[in-house]
């Protein structure tokens, strides 16, 4: 097997010991070794839910030389997590039997002002800190598509989509589907003001700009993924998706699709 060293991410540190123990025992025998620096492992396992996942990725520098597993300690559904921890034997008999195959989650790339880019494997937020509303301009590419007034946007990855974009009316998407969905939060649409009220996928080659009104101090919140950014006097962000991609994989029985219909239907 490649992949033949592993590193055991768990945030919360809670009943980890034993935990960490056992499955370090089961990928021992299995010829996969456990290492103490996320970076020399081939295998990045997070241990609790889809969150902790998300924060494996983030804390990795979103690599795309390694693959990334989720463990879940409860008896949940998640869309991220494949594994269980109270089901070793799975574990066992997927990696023994190499039954699995690799797949690539598309990323999405914010560039806020001129600084260094962030990314996100789920969502971009940005909102107004303030009870009220928030004006911007939003440019797909160089084309002023509209001037928005409302609550916010949300642009999500196709995995991303289950999640705040669904809550907000968005549509689910096949992650086979290289795109991003924006999404309207709380629009406002009046003789004064209209936007397009419903979520657009926009492919990788259509980037969008959001500049911020400067008419008013709005102070936005942004947050990716599970995160707030931390960023004063925002002006413009820039969004793409990007060529990062991360792997992460894929079990015959438990596919996105599986996932979707496990915690929605």
């Amino acid at each position: 097997m490649v992949n033949n060293t592993i590193y055991f991410f768990e945030p919360s540190n809670k009943n980890s010991k034993k935990i960490v123990s056992d499955l370090m025992n089961l990928f021992d025998d299995l010829g996969i070794k456990t290492v103490d620096n996320c970076n020399d492992a081939s295998i990045v396992a997070s241990i609790g839910g889809d969150g902790a996942f998300l924060q494996a990725v983030r804390k990795n520098d979103f690599r795309n030389d390694c693959m990334y597993i989720g463990i879940g300690i409860e008896e949940r559904n998640y869309m991220y997590v494949d594994f269980n921890y109270h089901n070793l034997a799975e574990i066992r008999r997927v990696f023994k039997l190499n039954n699995f195959e690799m797949r690539n989650y598309p990323v999405i790339e914010v560039k806020v002002n001129n600084n260094q880019p962030n990314y996100c494997l789920n969502e971009f937020t940005l909102r107004s800190s303030l009870v009220r509303t928030i004006m911007m301009d939003i440019y797909i590419e160089d084309f002023l598509f509209e001037h928005f007034n409302g609550d916010g946007i949300v642009v999500s990855t196709p995995t991303g989509s289950t999640g705040y974009n669904k809550s907000l009316g968005g549509a689910v998407v096949d992650p086979l589907i290289s795109a991003m969905q924006v999404t309207e939060l709380g629009s406002v649409n009046n003789n004064n003001h209209r936007t397009l009220g419903t979520s657009f996928l926009l492919p990788k080659e259509r980037p969008i700009t959001i500049v911020i009104d400067q008419s008013d101090n709005y102070y936005p919140i942004m947050s990716m993924d599970n995160e707030a950014l931390s960023v004063q006097n925002t002006e413009k962000v820039s969004i793409k998706l990007s060529d990062k991609t991360i792997k992460t994989i894929r079990l015959h029985n438990n596919t996105f699709w599986h996932k979707t219909q496990r915690n929605f239907l």
